[in-house]
């Protein structure tokens, strides 16, 4: 950063005249926030989610690797025969060599993986009406930083896990990609972080509560009125399957149900009790993902994926833009954009 810059920004930040998710533009060799400057604010002053564990382990969830069959009871001639694909059960109870995985459907318990654990990433509270001092992100590897825009990791910089927040304090451009500071002589490519970008509310927005979706950060944000109170980050449609663009409403939500399509071919997929969905675009969801850990992402056919507590939190939260009692069923608004390109 040059030295006007640099003494202007600084001025700012101890003024507290500093821009809501601010950061700084700088050159690559002459660049970045000082040390005492980035003290004053080190970390998000976000809260991650409470986890209960009693929302996120109520469920015996299972794999299933290759072609299985489903028997109305045990030893039963009664069956549904289903290919090879990408399969997750919920078992019920166990009776010998069978699992109950539903009303009237059993399989053969060897065919079963070891239980599934559950995602502990949670989403953040964001303040209000303080706001942020500068731009939020997320590490989306572990990793840890460059010393300089473009260069190596550095052994001696600070270990960071995967999810990790930070603040983005400057950026700089090497050979047409991002590097932002994320501390003191730490540095990042922008393809190891997936950054929180509150947008404007479109005019055709018609609830108080509602929700975006950035496609190119992975990341979704709760809003109320004007404000964004939540965000976290998502696992959206992969190529093939993209999530649609557009303005949506959730018109349809359940607490768990059963996720199924493309049969007998490559791409089969059986979800049971996918927890917390809400349905916005036909058969495209918000919805909570158990059976991965990669948030931040695309993963799926087409539905936002979210980790289980952020799903659940979202359900309700959203419970106040149903008028039930007038036979109001269209739930929050829903948009879904992406501030960027993919390469």
């Amino acid at each position: 950063m040059r030295a006007s810059l640099f003494w202007t920004f600084l001025l700012l930040l101890l003024a507290g005249g500093l821009p809501t998710f601010a950061q700084t533009t700088c050159l690559p060799g002459d660049c970045g926030l000082s040390a005492s400057a980035i003290e004053a604010n080190r970390w998000p002053n976000v809260r991650s989610l409470t986890i209960d564990d009693a929302v996120l382990y109520d469920r015996d969830y299972r794999q299933i690797a290759g072609p299985f069959t489903i028997y109305s009871a045990p030893e039963s001639a009664d069956t549904e025969v289903y290919g090879d694909g990408y399969t997750f059960v919920t078992v019920h109870e166990f009776n010998g060599m069978w699992a109950r995985i539903g009303d009237d459907e059993w399989v053969r318990s060897e065919i079963l993986s070891e239980p599934m654990t559950p995602s502990r990433f949670t989403g953040a509270l964001l303040p209000t009406p303080e706001g942020l001092p500068f731009t939020v992100a997320w590490t989306l590897t572990h990793l840890r930083g460059s010393k300089t825009p473009g260069g190596p990791e550095a052994g001696d910089n600070p270990f960071l896990y995967r999810y990790t927040r930070v603040y983005i304090y400057s950026t700089a451009d090497v050979n047409g990609y991002s590097w932002y500071q994320i501390g003191p002589n730490q540095w990042v490519h922008q393809f190891k972080v997936a950054k929180l970008l509150p947008v404007e509310k479109p005019p055709e927005i018609d609830t108080y509560k509602w929700i975006s979706v950035d496609l190119y950060e992975q990341v979704a944000i709760a809003y109320e009125g004007d404000t964004p109170v939540f965000a976290t980050l998502v696992s959206s449609g992969l190529e093939d399957w993209p999530t649609n663009e557009g303005i949506f409403h959730v018109y349809v939500r359940f607490t768990r149900t059963l996720m199924s399509g493309s049969y007998f071919q490559e791409d089969f997929y059986y979800l049971q009790e996918v927890p917390w969905t809400m349905y916005f675009d036909d058969q495209i969801g918000l919805h909570g993902a158990y059976w991965h850990d990669g948030f931040g992402y695309r993963r799926s056919h087409g539905c936002v994926n979210l980790a289980v507590t952020d799903a659940h939190w979202l359900f309700q939260w959203s419970e106040s833009e149903y008028d039930y009692k007038n036979k109001d069923y269209v739930g929050p608004a829903v948009y879904v954009y992406s501030s960027g390109q993919y390469d």
